[in-house]
């Protein structure tokens, strides 16, 4: 059995509907390559709103039922007969989370997955906005394979790529929102992030496919960098700091999965030394 995934890379601005339809162009372009897992970038609803803290950005989050940019996806999704990850600014009551749609190749919402790490630093203040998502993590079957989601800062946790491996993903997916560090403008966090999920891929045998955004908003430039990795962590297909577009790959499962088991990673798990893990510091 084969995947054929994609990652999009764009920059994004003010307007949602400009954004939706700069996500969907990309999307048709990947659907026309052959892929059917197509993942955008974090958050591509607008600018990344979290570099400050300001009320205002409350009132664009939105129900899944009613979200601008998970619609949008649902109907592409349906016409084009491919799954989108879906990322959004999710209001549920109250409560306001970063959230994930699964939107199938029916056009329908296969389930939510809320992002379970929230940063708070220079720049990528989230904890203002985001409560810690109460879902767990979620792997979703499709026609192609199972696909493990983590959202942007759950990329950096090892134990975000085991989870879901253990919950049968065959791929990991991050869409995320990163660039530059205000507090310490000399550091280059471009090569620790895709090392980190390189490392999720040799740890695991597991093809990794990222998506960035890329441009300049307010004080922060977005290094792109999107790639997608196979089962041994080399890349496949990768975009630098630049470029806009679409990374696509076809990934052979039967043979990942022949690589994961002659490794030997799974079969020599110790989990009964492993309680310290889910222990407070």
């Amino acid at each position: 059995m084969t995947m054929n995934v994609a990652a999009l890379q764009l920059p994004l601005g003010d307007d949602i509907d400009t954004n939706i339809a700069r996500v969907s162009d990309l999307v048709r372009e990947a659907a026309g390559k052959g892929a059917k897992i197509i993942l955008p970038p974090e958050l591509f609803e607008g600018p990344y709103f979290c570099q400050v803290q300001h009320e205002r950005f409350f009132a664009t989050a939105q129900p899944v039922g009613a979200h601008k940019s998970v619609l949008a996806m649902q109907a592409l999704a349906a016409e084009l007969k491919v799954y989108i990850p879906t990322s959004f600014f999710e209001a549920d009551g109250p409560h306001y989370y970063n959230t994930l749609a699964m939107i199938d190749d029916d056009g329908k919402v296969m389930g939510t997955y809320r992002k379970s790490h929230i940063p708070d630093g220079p720049g990528y203040t989230e904890k203002f906005y985001f409560r810690p998502g109460n879902t767990g993590f979620k792997v979703w079957p499709t026609k192609y394979g199972t696909v493990g989601v983590g959202i942007c800062w759950d990329q950096w946790y090892p134990e975000t790529a085991r989870a879901m491996m253990l919950m049968g993903a065959d791929v990991l997916f991050f869409p995320t929102a990163i660039g530059d560090e205000p507090a310490a403008e000399e550091l280059d966090t471009s090569r620790l992030w895709r090392r980190a999920m390189i490392g999720h891929a040799v740890s695991n045998v597991v093809p990794v496919v990222a998506a960035n955004r890329v441009g300049t908003e307010d004080a922060m430039s977005f290094y792109g960098h999107s790639f997608i990795t196979d089962e041994r962590g080399d890349f496949v297909a990768e975009f630098g700091a630049g470029e806009t577009g679409v990374l696509t790959a076809e990934i052979d499962l039967e043979r990942v999965k022949r690589h994961r088991a002659a490794f030997g990673f799974f079969r020599d798990r110790r989990p009964e030394l492993y309680g310290r893990l889910s222990q407070d510091i």
